[in-house]
C-alpha cells in the first residue's frame, strides 16, 4: 500500500540517534516521519543509564549548544551528578550523570509526541526506495511505502539482533523486543558493505538482596553542575553508587566456565569492544589483575533494579549467579535480569561522507551505532549531525560538518569516515588533538552560534551566551591592568598554588561571578600559552584541510604510490589533504605523490580554463 503523502525526512529507529534527528529537522519546521518498532520505548537505555563521562561529557554539551536534546533530558531525569578528573587538568573534566532510566525514556518521548511536525508511526522498514541513485522512501514490514526526500537509518543492534545467553541464542533487537529483518539485506542488495559487531550487558539485582554496608560508597557532588547551557535551576535529590570489587574465587569460576561463554566457544563471530569489555574478557585478557572494580547503580527513583556497571557477560544463567554471589556484599544478591550479548549488523563509517551522508546513495543518511559506534552520546551526537545535514540538503545549502579543532563531534565523525574501525569506535580524551580548546565548559562558546543559526537555540539562550563571555574577556582585561605588588594579577593567577578565590583583594568584585564563570577565567588566564601553542597547531591543520584534494581524481593513473595506498584512498576518497594524512597506513612519501598529482591536475584545469577563454 502506497502512502500519498510525502515526507521532508524519513528517520528509521527511535534510540539517542533517530530522536536527536528527527526532533532537529521537525523543530526547523520540516515534516518527518519518525519509524520505529515499539513508541513505548523511544530512547531507551539498553545498557547503563548514565549520561556522560570522560570525553562523553564533552560530547553532551556540544549536543546541547547545538540545540539537541540530551543535556536537558538528563537534567530533567539526573538521580546523580559527578565531575570526573577533578584532580587533573581542565582539558580532561567531564561531567556525568546517573538518569532515571525509566524517567529518560518517557521525557524523550513527551518531547517526540509533542512536536506537531513529526509524525510516529510503529512498523518496520524492512527496504529502502532508491531511483536514479537516490533515496526516496521505504517499503515496510506491514507492506506500505513511505516515501520521503530524505532517509536517516538509526537502527542502533537491531539489524539482524541476535542475543547469546551461554548456549542458548535468540532473536532481538534488545531482549524482549524483536530485530530488525530486511533492512541490512537491502542495504547489501544495494551495494553496502555490512559487518557483524557485538556488544553485550551485564546483569541486573535486586537493591534489597545487596549488602551495602560492605561496599564503598560513591557520593555525588555537593554542588552539581548541569549538563545543559540551558537549565536555570538544578535542584536534585541525589541518590549514591556503590562501589566492590570482584576477587580471585570470582576469576577462579569464570575461568573454569569460559568454554560456556559463546564468546569464547567460538559462537559468537561479530567483534566486541575493547574498552568495554565482558567479564569473560577482563580475566583472561588482564590475568595478572587480582580484582576488577564494580559499580553498583540504581536504574531510577521508583524501580529496585540495581546496574552491575563493569559485569558485562554471556555466560549461563547458572555461572551468572555463582560468580555473583562471591563478590563482596553480592553473597546473597537476586538477579532480576541475567547480563547478555548480542551481535547485530552495522555499516563500515567509510562508506560515508563527512555530513554522514552515504557515498553511493544521494539523500541516505547513517547516524548512531548502525555506525560502528558505541555509547549513547555517540550515537545522539551523530544523529543531531545528521539532523542538522538534512536541514542543510533541503534548504539547497552545503553540508554543515565540524573540524577536529572544533569539536569532540567532528574528531567522532572524522575519525569514522576517514579511520573506519574494525571494532566499536568510543570516544577518548586522547582522540582530540586539540583537547585543551575543546573544553566541557566551552563548548557553548565553540558552537553555540551554529545552534542559533539553525533556530534551534533561541534568541535569549544565545545573547545570554555573548554576555557570559564578554563579561569573561572583561574580567581577563581588568585582572592585566590590575597589578597587586607591581605584579600584574593575570601573572599572579598563573602562580601553581594560586586560584582566582585566592587572589589579593581588589575591587574586581570576583564574588559576583558565578563558580562555572570564575572557573572559565581562571583556566583562560592559567592556560593561555598552552591555548595559544595549540591555536598555532590549528592554523598548521587548517591549511592542510585547505588543500582540497578534486572530487574527479583518478587514484589509478596515480604513479610512485603502493597499491595498498591506491586501495585506501580510493575507499575514503578524502577531499582534502588532511584528511589524506589521517587515514591509516598512508606514508609521507604517499601525500608527497599525492601533492604532485594534485598540483599536475590544477594545472592541467588552468590550462583547459585558459585556453577555453582564448577560443571565445
Amino acid at each position: 500500500m502506497t502512502r500519498d503523502r510525502k515526507y521532508d525526512a524519513i528517520v528509521i529507529g527511535a534510540g539517542h540517534a533517530g530522536t536527536e534527528a528527527a526532533l532537529a529537522i521537525a523543530r526547523t519546521g520540516y515534516q518527518v516521519l519518525f519509524m520505529t518498532m515499539n513508541r513505548d520505548m523511544i530512547c531507551q537505555m539498553s545498557c547503563n543509564p548514565a549520561i556522560g563521562g570522560l570525553a562523553k561529557g564533552q560530547i553532551v554539551r556540544e549536543i546541547d549548544a547545538l540545540g539537541g536534546e540530551m543535556g536537558l533530558a538528563t537534567d530533567q531525569t539526573a538521580i546523580q551528578y559527578r565531575m570526573l578528573n577533578r584532580s587533573k587538568g581542565p582539558a580532561v573534566w567531564a561531567p556525568r550523570a546517573q538518569a532515571d532510566k525509566k524517567q529518560y525514556r518517557l521525557y524523550m518521548t513527551k518531547a517526540v509526541e509533542s512536536e506537531p511536525n513529526i509524525d510516529l508511526k510503529e512498523d518496520q522498514a524492512v527496504a529502502l526506495i532508491v531511483k536514479d541513485g537516490k533515496a526516496i522512501g521505504v517499503r515496510t514490514a506491514a507492506e506500505h511505502e513511505y516515501f520521503g526526500q530524505t532517509v536517516v537509518v538509526t537502527t542502533g543492534t537491531f539489524m539482524r539482533g541476535l542475543i547469546h545467553v551461554g548456549e542458548e541464542k535468540f532473536v532481538g533487537g534488545r531482549r524482549g523486543e524483536p530485530p530488525s529483518i530486511g533492512l541490512s539485506d537491502s542495504l547489501r542488495e544495494l551495494g553496502f558493505e555490512v559487518v557483524r559487531f557485538k556488544t553485550g550487558t551485564p546483569c541486573r539485582l535486586r537493591d534489597r538482596s545487596i549488602d551495602f554496608s560492605v561496599c564503598e560508597e560513591q557520593k555525588g557532588d555537593l554542588e552539581p553542575e548541569p549538563f545543559s547551557f540551558r537549565t536555570k535551576r538544578l535542584e536534585v535529590d541525589q541518590m549514591s553508587c556503590w562501589l566492590t570489587y570482584t576477587n580471585a574465587k570470582t576469576h577462579d569460576i569464570i575461568r573454569k566456565n569460559l568454554h560456556l561463554s559463546p564468546l569464547y566457544a567460538g559462537r559468537i563471530k561479530g567483534i566486541g569492544p575493547r574498552y568495554c569489555p565482558s567479564i569473560e574478557d577482563k580475566v583472561v585478557k588482564f590475568a595478572d589483575k587480582e580484582r576488577h572494580q564494580i559499580y553498583l547503580e540504581p536504574e531510577g527513583r521508583d524501580t529496585n533494579e540495581i546496574y552491575v556497571n563493569g559485569l558485562s557477560t554471556s555466560l549461563p544463567k547458572e555461572v551468572q549467579v555463582d560468580f555473583i554471589h562471591t563478590i563482596p556484599g553480592l553473597e546473597r544478591a537476586e538477579i532480576i535480569r541475567f547480563g547478555y550479548a548480542i551481535e547485530y549488523d552495522c555499516m563500515p563509517p567509510t562508506q560515508l561522507k563527512h555530513s554522514l551522508e552515504t557515498k553511493r546513495i544521494e539523500n541516505l543518511l547513517f547516524a548512531g551505532q548502525v555506525n560502528c559506534t558505541s555509547g549513547y552520546e555517540e550515537a545522539a551526537a551523530q544523529g543531531l549531525m545528521a539532523g542538522l545535514n538534512v536541514i542543510r540538503k533541503l534548504k539547497g545549502q552545503k553540508p554543515f560538518v565540524l573540524d577536529r579543532c572544533e569539536a569532540y563531534i567532528g574528531v567522532l565523525i572524522d575519525d569514522l569516515v576517514t579511520r573506519g574501525t574494525n571494532e566499536p569506535y568510543r570516544m577518548f580524551t586522547s582522540r582530540a588533538e586539540f583537547r585543551l580548546l575543546l573544553r566541557q565548559d566551552n563548548a557553548d562558546k565553540r558552537l553555540m552560534k551554529f545552534g542559533y543559526e539553525t533556530r534551534l537555540i533561541d534568541k535569549g539562550t544565545y545573547s545570554e551566551m555573548v554576555k557570559k563571555y564578554e563579561n569573561v574577556e572583561q574580567v581577563i582585561t581588568a585582572l592585566k591592568n590590575t597589578r597587586v605588588s607591581n605584579i600584574p594579577l593575570d601573572k599572579w593567577l598563573r602562580r601553581t598554588n594560586e586560584s582566582i578565590n585566592t587572589l589579593p583583594r581588589t575591587d574586581l568584585q570576583l564574588a559576583n561571578h558565578d563558580y562555572a564563570l570564575k572557573r572559565t577565567i581562571e583556566w583562560d588566564v592559567k592556560y593561555e600559552g598552552y591555548v595559544l601553542r595549540q591555536l598555532a597547531e590549528v592554523e598548521r591543520f587548517k591549511r592542510m584541510e585547505k588543500r582540497r584534494i578534486p572530487c574527479s581524481i583518478d587514484y589509478s593513473l596515480m604513479k610512485g604510490i603502493s597499491r595498498e595506498a591506491l586501495e585506501k584512498l580510493d575507499k575514503v576518497r578524502p577531499i582534502s589533504i588532511g584528511q589524506a594524512c589521517r587515514i591509516p597506513g598512508i606514508t609521507s612519501c604517499d601525500i608527497s605523490a599525492l601533492l604532485i598529482e594534485v598540483e599536475r591536475q590544477s594545472r592541467v584545469s588552468r590550462e583547459t580554463s585558459t585556453a577555453l577563454r582564448s577560443c571565445q
